[in-house]
């Protein structure tokens, strides 16, 4: 279900304990109950110039430390933090079993979860060195000081597009042929000069996909200043990021935005246009590149 910010659960902040098993056996779970709200309202204008409030999704780093130990930080919506927790280690293969967990503790000022066993785990440390990254769209991490690198990069303040030149673009996209047509399950991404497919790269994850065509951009010396970027999937922060790290300043999809993506797009000065599908679209930040009429 989703909430607004106002709508926040009424029990956040609060201790949390998981009713005991039949017999008094099993202790108690100390647990908080910190979620947080799903969406908030910013404002866009669509294809008519119009301003419109517009629910956007939330985005929080939350960090999970194992017995003190930094296990990684996912970017979460944040509605059950404490069971994401619990259930990414469950599925890491970290903890054996909800008894063997003593305390969850979700602290938003600092953006971690503390998870404590009754036991610790004793091979932690090895069972940490060999990480694989999967194909997830959902349990991106954020790597060291990434985000305050990025507050100093400038984008170009000279590129440009237009209602038509929005339009003639997803016009060609919605016409090159595709892997996603042919069989699904994957997302793209396309670099594009006016409406040019410089490069159209499809994988079954859209960071992959990003990925790809940052490093075709550096094989080839393209630069991307007055480029425009677009993907199929939504814009999260960490999308945003790989934009501007590309120093592309324009980036569209034909999905929605994250409340952090939407920070950072406003952060780095990244013109954001989000559900552009036809002649609809949405106009989320860097109003200054864009004309309503061409």
């Amino acid at each position: 279900m989703s909430v607004h910010k106002s709508e926040l659960p009424a029990q956040q902040g609060a201790q949390r304990q998981s009713a005991p098993k039949p017999g008094g056996a099993q202790p108690q779970l100390q647990m908080t109950d910190e979620a947080r709200a799903a969406t908030f309202l910013v404002t866009a204008r669509n294809e008519r110039g119009e301003q419109v409030e517009t629910p956007i999704a939330g985005e929080h780093p939350l960090t999970i430390y194992l017995d003190k130990q930094e296990i990684v930080t996912l970017m979460t919506l944040g509605q059950a933090p404490e069971a994401l927790a619990i259930g990414y280690l469950r599925n890491q293969r970290l903890v054996r079993a909800a008894a063997d967990i003593a305390s969850v503790q979700v602290d938003w000022e600092t953006a971690a979860c503390a998870v404590i066993t009754r036991t610790p785990v004793s091979d932690l440390g090895k069972r940490l060195k060999k990480r694989t990254v999967t194909t997830g769209c959902g349990q991106g991490t954020v790597f060291g000081d990434l985000m305050e690198e990025v507050g100093g990069l400038q984008l170009s303040t000279h590129a440009r597009i237009d209602a038509a030149g929005l339009y003639a673009l997803l016009d060609a996209v919605r016409k090159h042929e595709t892997v996603y047509k042919q069989a699904g399950a994957v997302h793209g991404c396309a670099l594009l000069c006016g409406s040019e497919i410089l490069y159209f790269v499809e994988d079954v994850g859209r960071h992959n996909a990003v990925d790809a065509i940052a490093g075709l951009m550096w094989l080839d010396g393209i630069s991307g200043e007055d480029k425009v970027f677009y993907t199929t999937g939504r814009l999260t922060s960490e999308m945003v990021i790989k934009c501007a790290q590309m120093r592309v300043p324009i980036l569209v999809s034909r999905s929605g935005l994250t409340r952090m993506g939407w920070d950072v797009a406003r952060q780095v000065g990244l013109t954001m246009i989000g559900r552009a599908k036809g002649k609809h679209y949405l106009l989320f930040t860097g109003h200054e590149r864009f004309a309503l009429d061409s």
